[in-house]
């Protein structure tokens, strides 16, 4: 048996000379180098002519530059192997070295759903690699929700959406993922990173590892982890009295929502979102829908109570707009009190909200389909004894109003600098 995996490690190094890798010559440049250089310098000790001795210093210094030469191009041969994508780029030395400050960075969990998340996941991949995106699984709606009920599986269209946003693979993987097909064919309304995710739970037969063999596939730097894998059901009691069950039906009563929960109660967290917590450095809510994409997670109880005990700073990240139908003229303190009446009053330290500028007209688009720029009502943050945090964290993108990933991240950054 010792003999065998003697054996089987010889044949893997060996594979190492195949041609095309391109290792074979630059080794043999730098044996022949060192070679070079022994000869010279055995020469050199011998009594000769100062003009053979001239020749001997000459080969060594040959050898040198030979043996040089072979180290470098090996390293190079190498860094194409485990970083290609470094190389596609100018400047190789500083794109290794950037790689390298990334995966030292500080451990953050942003926990959330929907476009919000993976707008921040964006911006935070260019300070840290170490990223955890806590996930809610409660979507039931469009492409996901069709693919839940059909196949019995967890919604994978937030999980895809994280996963694209983290991704380090060549761009047209992530266009792959993020392609959605047409109205006229038999997927009408599917992106292909749904069906993917859903072709692979069912081969692995677990929507958790499906999740992990299609962030190798894209190579994500960090992880995506759903907030639990129990299949959960989303449903809101409004003032008026009423139920409504259905993430996707909460918005489209248009009534206050008293407040919302998870069946079955008792969802268990996934332990690895609560390990994601327990090493968090930062701790972010958001941004994101606040009834439907960020408290579902917080209704697992587990998670809350890991996020309290935590020592690490937890910010909340209030949205820019209202949302019509969940937050209809909410300020952020309002934001706030919801988050805090669904779980505990110190699941957050801080709020950050935006104070930067939105142009007139598109301002007056959003009054007219029932959503308004969300008040920043500091007075409001000093009586509940919570930090605020104003910054321009805004952008428009394709004529929609969006937290900005760069500069989010950079406040973001920035508060944890400075703690």
């Amino acid at each position: 048996m010792i003999k065998n995996s003697a054996w089987q490690r010889m044949r893997e190094g060996l594979k190492w000379l195949y041609p095309g890798i391109g290792i074979k010559r630059w080794g043999l440049l730098l044996v022949f180098g060192i070679v070079i250089v022994i000869l010279g310098a055995l020469d050199l000790n011998k009594t000769q002519p100062l003009f053979l001795k001239i020749l001997d210093l000459l080969l060594i210094i040959l050898g040198i530059l030979l043996l040089l030469i072979g180290i470098v191009r090996l390293i190079h041969a190498f860094f194409i192997f485990f970083y290609p994508e470094a190389l596609e780029k100018k400047g190789f030395a500083d794109n290794i070295y950037r790689r390298r400050r990334l995966e030292r960075g500080p451990n953050v969990v942003a926990i959330g759903g929907g476009t919000g998340l993976s707008v921040l996941l964006k911006g935070l991949r260019e300070y840290t690699f170490n990223i955890s995106a806590i996930v809610t699984v409660a979507d039931d709606g469009g492409s996901s929700g069709r693919l839940r009920q059909q196949f019995d599986i967890l919604p994978p269209g937030d999980i895809r959406n994280c996963l694209v946003a983290l991704a380090d693979a060549p761009a047209l993987m992530s266009q792959l993922f993020q392609f959605r097909f047409d109205k006229f064919s038999e997927f009408s309304g599917h992106s292909f990173g749904n069906l993917f995710i859903t072709v692979m739970t069912k081969i692995t037969g677990d929507f958790d590892k499906a999740v992990k063999e299609s962030s190798k596939v894209l190579a994500i730097r960090g992880q995506v982890i759903p907030s639990t894998l129990n299949k959960v059901m989303l449903s809101a009691g409004y003032k008026d009295g009423s139920i409504v069950k259905g993430e996707t039906n909460i918005p489209k009563a248009g009534k206050p929502i008293a407040s919302v929960w998870l069946d079955p109660k008792n969802s268990k967290a996934n332990q690895e979102a609560l390990l994601a917590i327990k090493q968090a450095e930062m701790i972010i809510l958001g941004p994101g829908s606040l009834y439907t994409s960020i408290i579902p997670n917080l209704l697992v109880k587990d998670i809350t109570e890991a996020i309290v005990a935590s020592s690490a700073p937890r910010v909340y990240i209030c949205n820019v707009m209202t949302q019509l139908g969940e937050t209809d003229n909410f300020s952020a303190s309002d934001h706030l009190k919801a988050l805090i009446e669904h779980t505990n009053p110190n699941i957050v330290d801080y709020c950050l909200f935006n104070t930067g500028d939105i142009p007139q007209e598109i301002k007056e688009r959003y009054a007219k389909e029932g959503s308004l720029l969300v008040p920043t009502d500091t007075s409001k943050f000093n009586s509940l004894g919570y930090h605020y945090i104003g910054e321009d964290v805004v952008g428009v993108f394709d004529g929609c109003v969006r937290h900005d990933p760069s500069k989010l991240a950079h406040t973001l950054i920035g508060l944890l600098e400075e703690i």
